[in-house]
This record gives structure tokens, C-alpha cells and sequence, in this order.
């Protein structure tokens, strides 16, 4: 029986614990470049001994911001930044990731602390016109999205495809696709938010195609050593939309495509969705699609006590867990963890922390 703080090998790759630090965006980059606020925030969470530290929602082009000071990885010159990122993670015994991404029809807003009686970045502010599989806006204060043309999703993919590389020169040894929370990928898989009726459209097979041709062109571009998992939103909250049943069969063909873990989230395609918000209220998810699927899964959303981490690795309900907003309120989060759950040994501190590690028990 696996625990919280038990290894896990995934390919080449073995992760020192079970504890993932989730993406989260910081909206504090310079033209999508890295700065000191991201080496420090990733390097943290690495010293305070997190086994897997994804980088934040990494833009493939400049449109696929959701805000002008969103990361990105469209360019060579935002390499060097992030290598500078990876080597001190994996200095401190971490596993660099990176979850790449385009925000679709939710780009193109402010940052939100900034956003007042709207969220969208007028065009003579700097904003821009989001892309999106249907002219169908997230909300009615958002910028209304420019639908995409067959050429222009093989362009995105293409996108994709250059930022995967460049991932790879970063120093990354872990690569996640975002499908959820209502950007692009997402945005294509729910009915909510796409109604073409072409290849692209109406069924199953054809909304889930843009998200699985992108991860299979990622995945076979990425060394076949290197772990790659999939973010997706489970389900929708909301009638009519995305469903469980429906992640759990894409589920089963990203596995098939050589997609090694589901990063199990849910919601946020939809400002009408009615969620039902707890502690742990997305490991049922987790749990369904590792069971259902057959794939390693992640569990993320409102895990903030040890106990309660470390139940859902020993009752299988998920591989691993992710933690957000815990890991910004405290990013030595799983140094107490090791010590609440009487397993301090198997946390060792960096060398120059050694002094403050707790005693064994």
C-alpha cells in the first residue's frame, strides 16, 4: 500500500514523494519571460520538499495569454529565464514541469486583482481578440472570440508543438497539456462553449479531436522517457455540459496515446456552473477516472491536511496530489506533513535546512 510520502517512478523519472505543486499563474511575467518573482515562488516550493513543481499555464502564443503578464514559451528568448528555473529545482531533489497551454476564449483579461467592472482588456489597452472554436463568449463582460478556421487549429497545434521543444531545452522533465477550466482544449470538448458541425464539432469523437491530435503530436515529440499528463476539468457543474462519463472515455485514449497521468480538476467552463465546493471535492474524479480509465490520476482541490493527503494515496482513490493554495500559504507544507504523519525520515531537508529537520518519529 503506496503513502503520501512514498517515491513514485514514472518512466525515468521517480518523484520523491507524492505531493505535486499544481500550476497556478502569477500573472507577474514581462512579455511571457520568467522573472526573479518566478524563481523564487517554483524554487521555494522545490526547498520545501515538493517532489513535482509544474511551472504556471505557459502561453504557446501571445493570444493564447489569458493576461498580458501570463507566462509564455512562444519565443527562444524566454527559454534561458526558465533554465535558470529548472536547474535550482532540480538542485533541490524537485522534478521540474511545465504545463503548457492557450487560454482560447477566456484571453484577454485582466489580472484578478485588477479587473474592476470588467474583465476584459480593451483592444486600445492592450488586449487583443481571443480564439475559440465557436463565436461564443465565456460570460457577457468578456471579449467575444474569433472562431477558428481548420488552418488556424493546425497553426495552434503547431504552436503546441514549438513550445513542447522548447520546454525540452528549458530543462523540464515533466510536461503537462491544460484541457480544462474553459481554455482552448476545453473549450472544444464541452457543448457549452463549441458548435461547429464540422470535424471539430457536435459528437464525442469530434469535440475531444483537437485535444487528443494536440497531446499525441506533444507526446510523440516528447522524449518517450519523460513523463506527460493531462489536465482536464472533469466535469462541467452544469446541465448539458462536459460530463464525468466523458472524461473518464477521453481519459482511456490519451492512455492509449502514451498519456501517462490525468491531473483530475473540474468546472470553470461555464460562469453558470453550480459547484459544489468541500474539502476534497474533486477526489471522487480522481478516483473514478483511475479506476474507470485505468491511468495513474492526481487528485487536486481543497487537500490542505496531511491525514487527509495521505488517505487518498493509501485508499487508491488517487497517484498522487496537488496542492495550491496550501503550498502558497505555506511551501514547506510537506516538511509538517512527513512530521504530523510520523514519517520524517523519509523528508529530508536540503543540506544547508539540516539544522531545523526534526528528529525521527
Amino acid at each position: 500500500m503506496a503513502h503520501l510520502l512514498e517515491p513514485l517512478t514514472i518512466r525515468s523519472v521517480t518523484l520523491r514523494n507524492r505531493i505535486c505543486v499544481s500550476p497556478m499563474c502569477m500573472y507577474s511575467s514581462e512579455d511571457g519571460h520568467a522573472t526573479d518573482w518566478h524563481f523564487v515562488h517554483l524554487g521555494s516550493r522545490a526547498i520545501g520538499g515538493a517532489a513535482l513543481i509544474l511551472a504556471e499555464a505557459t502561453a504557446v502564443e501571445s493570444r493564447g495569454r489569458i493576461s498580458p503578464q501570463d507566462a509564455g514559451l512562444w519565443t527562444d528568448s524566454q527559454i534561458a529565464p526558465l533554465v535558470k528555473i529548472t536547474q535550482f529545482i532540480s538542485q533541490c531533489g524537485g522534478v521540474p514541469g511545465i504545463q503548457l497551454a492557450h487560454a482560447g476564449r477566456k484571453a484577454s483579461t485582466y489580472r484578478p486583482w485588477e479587473r474592476g467592472n470588467s474583465p476584459a482588456v480593451p483592444l486600445d489597452q492592450g488586449g487583443w481578440q481571443p480564439v475559440a472554436p465557436s463565436v461564443v463568449p465565456f460570460d457577457k463582460d468578456y471579449s467575444i472570440p474569433c472562431e477558428l478556421t481548420v488552418d488556424e487549429i493546425r497553426g495552434i497545434q503547431q504552436k503546441f508543438l514549438e513550445a513542447t521543444e522548447r520546454s525540452l531545452k528549458a530543462g523540464f522533465k515533466w510536461l503537462e497539456l491544460h484541457a480544462a477550466h474553459g481554455y482552448l482544449c476545453h473549450s472544444f470538448q464541452s457543448p457549452i462553449s463549441n458548435k461547429r458541425t464540422d470535424q471539430y464539432g457536435v459528437s464525442f469523437e469530434n469535440r475531444i479531436r483537437f485535444t487528443v491530435e494536440t497531446a499525441k503530436s506533444m507526446r510523440e515529440l516528447w522524449p518517450k522517457d519523460l513523463p506527460m499528463s493531462t489536465r482536464l476539468s472533469c466535469t462541467d457543474w452544469y446541465e448539458g455540459g462536459w460530463t464525468l462519463d466523458e472524461s473518464v472515455e477521453l481519459a482511456k485514449k490519451l492512455k492509449e496515446i502514451g498519456i501517462d497521468l490525468i491531473d483530475c480538476s473540474s468546472g470553470a467552463g461555464t460562469p453558470l456552473a453550480k459547484m459544489k465546493i468541500g474539502a476534497s471535492y474533486q477526489v471522487p474524479f480522481a478516483d473514478a477516472i483511475k479506476h474507470r480509465a485505468k491511468i495513474m490520476t492526481g487528485a487536486v482541490g481543497m487537500i490542505t491536511e496531511p491525514m487527509q493527503a495521505d488517505a487518498i494515496i493509501r485508499n487508491e482513490q488517487a497517484d498522487v496530489v496537488f496542492l495550491a493554495r496550501e503550498l502558497l500559504r505555506n511551501p514547506y507544507w510537506p516538511v509538517h506533513a512527513a512530521r504530523s504523519l510520523h514519517q520524517a525520515d523519509k523528508l529530508r531537508l536540503p543540506d544547508p535546512y539540516q539544522y531545523a529537520a526534526y528528529p525521527k518519529g
